[in-house]
């Protein structure tokens, strides 16, 4: 019996559940991109960014291209990218909504009260 779709969309948000990961595949969502193209973007050590490569790998998000000695990762789907841009959207909106509130909260404070400038 197979997974329930829940269980594997857990699954797949998890992969996506690291910073360098996400770093990694916004880089990728505008471009195909070399290892040693990524590594003074993402500023990790060559091995740990191959370990992230290696998990976005193994979730088919990402496929590789040899070329020389150089591996060359891109996009399995432009989705990815899709889903990237959808999240800066959600963010986008929960961070404005948490600016509107930290500013009714402060036009609310009493005039003497501690802190206020």
């Amino acid at each position: 019996m197979s997974a329930p779709l829940y269980q594997l969309k857990a699954e797949f948000f998890k992969t996506l559940g690291h910073p360098v990961r996400i770093r990694v595949l916004e880089l990728l969502s505008e471009r195909e991109h070399a290892v040693s193209e990524m590594l003074p973007e993402v500023g990790i050590e060559p091995a740990y960014l191959s370990q992230q490569l290696a998990v976005l790998r193994r979730a088919n998000l990402v496929v590789t291209r040899r070329e020389g000695s150089a591996v060359h990762y891109a996009l399995v789907s432009p989705q990815v990218a899709k889903l990237l841009a959808v999240a800066r959207d959600i963010l986008s909106g929960v961070l404005a909504g948490q600016a509107e509130l930290l500013a009714d909260l402060r036009a609310a404070e009493p005039a003497d009260a501690p802190g206020k400038r």
